[in-house]
């Protein structure tokens, strides 16, 4: 097993694991549009194991499985963690609650759901608040400084951000600024070798301006763990993963992961991460477990350098897609 090397999130002196859990998995079923979620007793284990195998970053969100995804992970590190060598990530911005208020990123709604996610993680500190998706309803202005103040209070250590385009970012990030405001460290985006998108724009100023790439979905669903043709019980039942990728070229590349993964006697997963680490950029992509497996792959991977030409065979089939993953 790989032993863990820590790396530091984009610019600042936060260090954390090049393997961050994804937990949107964990939470209870009938509580959200994922039926395939790991309840608390099948989700432990997973977290445990994270630990034992040195991964120290967390991500989550107020929305997965309606705030339960929250409660079973601040549970589980508490008694498998110690607080301090733990990085959590958790987001705000998708509906809590119905009537007015109840999502976005209103300085109501922060000021509100951070506290939230604080009570259900039972923590007094969130280590990376991350604003889940733009708010074209409130003005970066008003999110911006109530990100600021729940900083200066102590309830978050660092900000992110998440899928939004280039502009939006630039423009979060020169508004900051201009206020001496609390900026964003890390952008957590759609990114794997089925969609790379993000290579135009938002992955170059990522790297001017040193902010931490932290990659949601970078398996595609788990496309690029399996054949093209084998559905998972998750596949069948995801809406929204359904519409992600669905491109002729796609299937190509899938293989192409296949064909690299079985000359070196290794599971696909870890050649499309090892993919993903060849990119400067990136600082630690958002990897979900639900078999014990996983986790061993996604830290295996750290130790594969690919070849020039196995680098070469995986992108050649690439073509433009459609920018997914925003709303």
């Amino acid at each position: 097993m790989t032993e863990m090397t820590y790396v530091r999130l984009g610019r600042t002196g936060l260090e954390v694991s090049p393997v961050c859990l994804g937990c949107m998995s964990y939470g209870v079923p009938d509580r959200g549009p994922h039926p395939w979620s790991l309840d608390e007793e099948s989700a432990r284990p997973f977290i445990r194991r994270a630990v034992e195998l040195g991964i120290n970053f967390f991500d989550t969100a107020n929305v997965y499985s309606d705030g339960t995804s929250e409660e079973i992970v601040g549970r589980a590190l508490n008694d498998y963690a110690r607080r301090d060598e733990i990085v959590l990530a958790t987001k705000v911005h998708g509906r809590m609650h119905a009537g007015p208020n109840g999502q976005g990123l209103s300085r109501k709604a922060i000021l509100a759901e951070i506290d939230n996610s604080l009570r259900r993680l039972g923590t007094d500190y969130v280590d990376l608040y991350q604003i889940h998706r733009w708010d074209p309803n409130t003005p970066i202005e008003e999110t911006l400084e109530a990100l600021h103040d729940i900083v200066k209070a102590g309830k978050v250590r660092y900000l992110g951000a998440s899928s939004m385009w280039a502009w939006q970012f630039s423009k979060a990030l020169h508004v900051a600024e201009t206020h001496g405001w609390t900026r964003f460290v890390s952008m957590q985006n759609h990114y794997n070798l089925l969609n790379r998108e993000e290579e135009r724009e938002m992955l170059p100023l990522c790297a001017a301006e040193g902010i931490a790439v932290i990659p949601w979905s970078p398996l595609a669903r788990g496309r690029l763990a399996r054949p093209w043709d084998t559905a998972t019980e998750r596949s069948n039942s995801d809406a929204f993963g359904s519409s992600l990728y669905t491109h002729d070229s796609d299937r190509t590349i899938v293989e192409r992961v296949g064909e690299i993964a079985e000359a070196r006697g290794v599971p696909r997963a870890q050649i499309a991460l090892a993919w993903l680490a060849s990119k400067p950029a990136v600082t630690a992509p958002i990897v979900g477990a639900t078999k014990p497996h996983h986790l061993e792959d996604a830290v295996d991977a750290l130790s594969i350098t690919l070849t020039a030409d196995e680098l070469r065979r995986l992108e050649e089939p690439y073509v433009p897609h459609p920018v997914v993953g925003f709303a």
